[in-house]
Order: C-alpha cells, then structure tokens, then sequence
C-alpha cells in the first residue's frame, strides 16, 4: 500500500507507478465511491495516447495536381474559390 497527503484543496497524487499500470493518463475519469471507511476508484474512460501516424490520411486534398502540402497555394485556391462564386 502507497500511502499520499492530501493537500489543502482535497487533491492527492496518484503514485506514478499506480497510473502506468492501470494506464491512468491526464485526461483519465476516475469514478470515486465510498464503501464503508473506505474510497473506491474506478477509471470511467482513459484516453488512448495517439501518434502522428494514426492520423495519417485524415485529411485529403482534392485539388488536381496536389500530392504534398508544399504543392497546395492557400492564395490561388482562395482566389478560385472567391472567382466560383460569382
């Protein structure tokens, strides 16, 4: 058992420990309930930790001849679009 202070706020420090193993990341919900002179502690949702790859292909360009964003001119596609409306 770890034991913590609580501070003047009623706020603890979950041991680092703790959080990595049941994957406790900031974000975390934690449900508390009291069962007899004790605090229970349930995680509600934990957030997924993403990377920059499970991104990749979220966001498509469909302007001809664009392949990369160094290709894509904000100026020209906003004066296109300005043009097409009339």
């Amino acid at each position: 058992m770890t034991a913590v202070t609580v501070s003047d706020k009623g706020q603890v420090v979950i041991p680092a420990g703790i959080r990595k193993q049941l994957g406790i990341t900031p974000g975390s919900r934690l449900d508390f309930r009291i069962e007899g002179q004790s605090i229970r502690a349930e995680i509600v949702r934990t957030v997924v930790p993403t990377t920059l790859e499970d991104g990749y292909g979220m966001l498509v360009c469909r302007h001809k001849g664009v392949r990369k964003l160094a290709d894509f001119d904000i100026a020209k596609a906003m004066r296109k679009a300005r043009d097409d409306r009339g």
